[in-house]
């Protein structure tokens, strides 16, 4: 596991990586297994759940809320105040944005982050601990445990939702679509694969330590799809993270499963 512990020193990081060639099986892993915080890479689960529990034809349901709800780094939710927002349109926001007032939004829907929790859970992911809503839950510091995952548990739940049976086929079409299309991941997995690979992603960076993650489905033009889990933080707490890191990650996976 060379290149990614060369990785870790030339970033002074912490680095988790994931991923699986859904055709062949074949596998990368590098601490896989450690806890991280998930930071809004959940905002993708948010999204599929509501879909599962709605299907398509409930997403047109028109959420109301107030200027009170809104927090930090929410710019489609901070337009909408007077009108509310569609599911279907917190969810385009959550995923494709990162807005953190629709993830609380969708989080309500669902019945709180414990709800959220309990739907990776029946996908069989009994790993990652969902507990608090935004921005708190980005507040990881080491050893804590609460709003953390593990690159592999990440990758698995992407996984059920895109490619797997977790979702019925339209509201799986719908969350690839809003994957496929995101706003926040030009500089992360999309930049280590080449350029004619398409890259669905969900994006997550952390208050504190430098954290910063990228999980993603990436179809190669010619083979199976990949799905790829990459998780990083730094080692001081006002470290502030390096996109090339997660970047040049993405490429050693790459390299190593072509």
């Amino acid at each position: 596991m060379g290149e990614f512990k060369k990785l870790e020193r030339k970033f002074d990081a912490r680095l988790g990586v994931y991923a699986i060639d859904t055709g062949t099986g074949r596998e990368v892993a590098y601490n896989d297994g450690e806890r991280f915080g998930h930071h809004s890479t959940f905002k993708a689960f948010a999204a599929g759940a509501v879909l599962r529990k709605h299907s398509l034809g409930g997403m047109d349901k028109v959420i109301k809320y107030s200027s009170d709800d809104l927090v930090d780094n929410s710019p489609i939710t901070e337009k909408h105040v007077a009108t509310g927002m569609t599911l279907r349109e917190l969810c385009d926001a959550a995923v494709r944005y990162s807005d953190n007032t629709a993830a609380n939004l969708l989080f309500a829907d669902l019945g709180g982050p414990k709800a959220l929790n309990a739907v990776l859970k029946e996908l069989g992911d009994d790993v990652t601990r969902m507990a608090r809503i935004e921005p708190e839950l980005s507040n990881w510091v080491p050893g804590e445990k609460r709003d953390t995952s593990t690159p592999r548990a990440l990758a698995e739940d992407l996984r059920a939702f895109v490619l797997g049976d977790a979702l019925g086929k339209a509201e799986r079409e719908q969350l690839t679509q809003w994957l496929r299309t995101n706003t926040t991941g030009a500089e992360l997995i999309k930049a280590g694969v080449p350029k004619n690979w398409v890259v669905g992603d969900k994006t997550g960076a952390g208050s504190f330590y430098g954290a910063r993650n990228d999980i993603a489905v990436v179809w190669p033009p010619d083979g199976a799809p990949i799905v790829m889990a990459i998780l990083t933080n730094r080692t001081t707490k006002d470290a502030v993270f390096d996109n090339k890191l997660i970047a040049e990650a993405a490429s050693v996976v790459v390299d190593r499963l072509s």
